[in-house]
């Protein structure tokens, strides 16, 4: 039935009333040693009749909401409570963090759609298809995606209750015609980290100085996961566990409607969208923003009765597809994003008074209720909304359509990373069955695959690939571009066409890959040796675990061929510089010990083995040259804590764990003066100002070169060992490329849009390689890297080798001002210095951006294995 603008008013007269009393409740609280003061809800629900067979939070704990920071297996604990206790609440999963601990959502709606699930899930899996919906509205509120923006898993709780025991009309109604999805904790590992360290700070009187230990938590902060990641950065790459469950549960439930919850600084007040109007990704639906206005209708008119002040159409806005705000965006949702100041504990003093954690809760059970008001008022409005935007990206052509041929040139694991992307984000593909061939260049069904145009994820495949380099306001909360061509360095022919009997929907096993199932190695007896193409990324893990049984695994500092037969054909298998030998013949093992090794370690890592019977090559270098040199076990540190960026520190720490399985030690840089360094081949340094090092520091990463170890430095670690003259290699930072920026004339209110032009936010640009340099083996001559820091190396200011430099045409996509393409234009971007038996690795940008650089980030590993003490 139709939602009448009496029972609206009807509504929010009871929020009105029901807020008023949980702000009330949530600002008490109970003496130590007294016995616990009633519960904030139960104070706020006097006036409104509840089931009293549900308990509520307060009851459950024993003490009032947000007297304490919750722990993450309590708000489980408190979840699995109210589905036991009653009818109108369900448990559904999002799978697990990298802790193990279990993503669980409230779906919450009236005890006949609970009975109804299953057909109701059935219906929202044919919303891609575009035809007109049945079933109810499903409304998504998610909270807490930053583990220390506690206050919205804490209104979470309050509302799940709220919806499980109000007996309200208007309640009965939202619960009959909506299905109410509440997510509180979208990043249980950091949530626990902050909940620690609030509870562990926490006094009986609280503290509002901004200085007080409560509100600057130890680094790495509870904000990132467990391995410090921005899960809010990670809705579109999908490198980690929890953001997987959530676009897998996303994609099931499809819903109208997603609020995300956050907090922002203290000093700040309540924010929700609409954003800035100018920074609105262009593929974004201008219905999408016109429903988020009329939505924040319902938002002000809640805030302004609580007299809480906010802001909208400012500051944030709705661009990098990535958040959990414009991630719904562009699948077919309307996603809202709010902000509240945060007090980082329990009270915090601001320019705006004191801010308490009982106020945020407060606030965000406020927009929790107008959410859902607001969603079923605009419930149709909704619905056709994303009926319409699935309805004309349906295939019109069943038998040949347009779209991408895609190759990941000779690297079967990057084309499938690619696939499970694609996969996750539903999109279609096809794999291939036999070879295309475009512009003179062959795609293989090895490491190529096609993607139709048409298709219901046309919008998201379509950002996915955007490239734009024009923006009518050059100001972006986050990064500017995310081409997925440039992150995973792919070769990309639009506008295809090809026969639909070169198409299938699975892939095909071929060369060694089909032998992995073998339980001994099927290489002929007669072979000297194996070897195995670098261009295949598993390689990395691959040589590691061979290192680590002390295997003896060679690399070639050139390229080579041999002569292979196939089909009863003599075929030349060419191998790039950085490839691998393993010879069979080896001190302390027997030849059956070597081949069974590194079968083992090929079957785990999925890479290609080929034996050869002669040490004899059709081309270039014999494998008994000296050219081939044998590659050490590596044992590498990365310099962590206060002063060190721990985004980047936990890229780094991610990609040796998850990619390499190689064990790193992260050491606080405060121990760097105490260490023996000794023991480490080499040390990693991030972005960071790494002010708790100092001149000792320096003096013992310099005498750890000169004795053979390798500094693998990115960014502002490159300035800090420049300074002090670590680096000999000069570096050109911020400061010298703001001068390059003309401020004559420039008006106070022009401030803010000139700052902006100065800052890099995120811009693809390309890099030129030297292939022949150790640094560059196995990657194309060409790659495009991410770059959001004013930084480039002087040109020959130092004894060093190039390994590549910024393209004279360098931006590939995304905002860069012409200021900074023209200055970085053939400035040196990767290096290597040698000092005494060591070395310096010098990376001006981040080759390895959010784990998703997969193009690039074999640099890391190149440094490791290639980058070795001198003989």
């Amino acid at each position: 039935m139709p939602f009448r603008l009496d029972l609206l008013m009807l509504i929010t007269m009871t929020f009105m009333r029901f807020f008023c009393l949980l702000l009330t409740g949530l600002l008490l609280s109970a003496p130590l040693g007294a016995q616990p003061a009633p519960s904030q809800l139960d104070l706020a629900m006097s006036n409104v009749q509840l089931d009293k067979s549900v308990t509520s939070p307060a009851a459950f704990l024993g003490y009032p909401l947000g007297e304490w920071h919750l722990r993450h297996d309590q708000i489980n604990f408190y979840l699995n409570t109210l589905a036991n206790q009653s009818p109108r609440v369900s448990l559904d999963s999002a799978g697990f963090s990298h802790e193990a601990r279990e993503q669980l959502t409230a779906v919450i709606t009236s005890d006949k759609n609970q009975r109804n699930l299953a057909q109701i899930l059935q219906q929202r899996s044919t919303v891609k298809q575009g035809s007109p919906q049945q079933g109810p509205l499903v409304i998504w509120l998610a909270y807490s995606i930053h583990g220390d923006e506690a206050s919205g898993a804490h209104a979470a709780i309050a509302f799940s209750y709220y919806l499980a025991a109000s007996q309200e009309p208007w309640v009965k109604q939202l619960l009959e015609q909506a299905v109410v999805l509440i997510t509180p904790s979208q990043n249980p590992d950091g949530f626990d980290r902050f909940a620690t360290w609030a509870n562990n700070h926490k006094g009986q009187t609280n503290v509002s100085d901004e200085n007080h230990r409560e509100h600057w938590q130890d680094w790495p902060t509870g904000r990132g996961n467990h391995y410090f990641a921005d899960l809010n950065r990670d809705w579109l790459f999908l490198r980690h566990k929890a953001s997987q469950g959530r676009v897998a549960f996303f994609h099931k439930w499809q819903p109208h409607y997603v609020g995300d919850f956050h907090e922002m600084w203290h000093s700040q007040s309540y924010f929700f969208q609409p954003g800035v109007i100018d920074r609105i990704y262009p593929l974004t639906p201008i219905a999408n923003h016109e429903l988020t206005e009329r939505l924040a209708d319902f938002h002000r008119k809640a805030l302004d009765e609580a007299k809480q002040v906010y802001f909208s159409g400012q500051l944030f806005d709705d661009f990098f597809y990535g958040k959990g705000s414009t991630y719904p965006d562009i699948n077919g949702s309307v996603g809202v994003l709010f902000e509240q100041a945060s007090a980082r504990g329990q009270a915090q003093a601001s320019a705006n008074g004191v801010v308490t954690f009982q106020t945020a809760i407060a606030n965000h059970f406020a927009t929790s209720i107008s959410s859902v008001q607001g969603a079923l008022a605009l419930k149709q409005a909704l619905i056709n909304y994303q009926t319409e935007f699935f309805s004309d990206k349906q295939p019109k052509e069943q038998i040949r359509s347009k779209g991408r041929l895609i190759r990941a040139l000779n690297d079967t694991a990057r084309r499938d990373e690619l696939i499970h992307l694609f996969n996750q984000h539903q999109i279609q593909f096809n794999y291939l069955t036999k070879s295309l061939f475009h512009s003179g260049q062959e795609y293989r069904p090895i490491d190529s695959i096609f993607v139709a145009d048409n298709q219901p994820q046309q919008a998201l495949l379509n950002a996915l690939f955007d490239k734009r380099t024009d923006f009518k306001d050059p100001t972006f909360y986050d990064i500017s571009t995310w081409d997925i061509e440039s992150a995973l360095a792919l070769n990309v022919v639009p506008n295809v066409t090809p026969d639909v009997d070169v198409l299938t929907t699975h892939p095909m096993q071929y060369h060694q890959l089909n032998l992995h199932n073998s339980a001994t190695p099927p290489w002929p007896q007669n072979s000297v040796a194996l070897l195995i193409n670098w261009q295949q990324s598993p390689a990395s893990g691959f040589v590691n675990q061979l290192l680590t049984k002390g295997v003896q695994v060679k690399f070639s500092n050139q390229e080579f061929s041999l002569k292979q037969t196939q089909n009863q054909q003599t075929i030349k298998q060419k191998f790039v510089a950085g490839s691998l030998q393993i010879p069979v013949k080896q001190t302390g093992k027997s030849i059956a010990e070597v081949r069974q090794l590194t079968w083992e370690a090929a079957t785990k890592w999925q890479v290609d083995v080929i034996a050869t019977a002669s040490s004899a090559n059709f081309t270039g270098i014999d494998l008994g040259s000296d050219d081939f040199t044998t590659i050490k076990p590596v044992v590498p540190m990365i310099i962590s804590g206060y002063g060190s960026d721990a985004f980047e520190v936990g890229e780094i720490w991610y990609y040796l764990d998850k990619k390499l399985s190689v064990p790193v030690s992260l050491v606080n840089a405060e121990r760097i003066n105490s260490l023996d360094l000794s023991r480490y081949t080499h040390v990693f340094m991030t972005e960071g100002n790494f002010s708790s090092m100092n001149d000792t520091s320096a003096r013992k990463l310099g005498q750890f070169v000169q004795n053979g170890g390798v500094i693998i430095a990115q960014k502002a670690a490159l300035t800090w060992l420049n300074k002090r003259n670590v680096l000999s290699q000069e570096v050109q930072t911020e400061r010298y490329y703001h001068k390059l920026f003309n401020s004559d004339g420039l008006r106070f209110s022009d401030q803010a849009a000139f700052k902006a032009k100065q800052h890099i936010g995120g811009a693809i640009v390309n890099l030129a390689l030297d292939s022949s340099h150790p640094l560059t083996f196995g990657m194309p001559s060409t790659v495009a890297v991410m770059k959001n820091k004013p930084l480039a190396f002087e040109t020959n200011s130092a004894p060093f080798t190039v390994a590549g430099q910024y393209q004279d045409q360098l931006l590939s996509s995304g905002y860069m001002a012409q200021e900074y393409q023209r200055a970085f234009a053939n400035k040196p971007a990767m290096m290597v210095e040698r000092k005494g038996k060591g070395a310096i690795v010098g990376l001006a940008d981040n080759m390895m951006f959010r784990n998703i650089w997969l193009g690039s980030e074999k640099v890391y590993a190149n440094a490791l294995y290639f980058i070795q003490a001198a003989p």
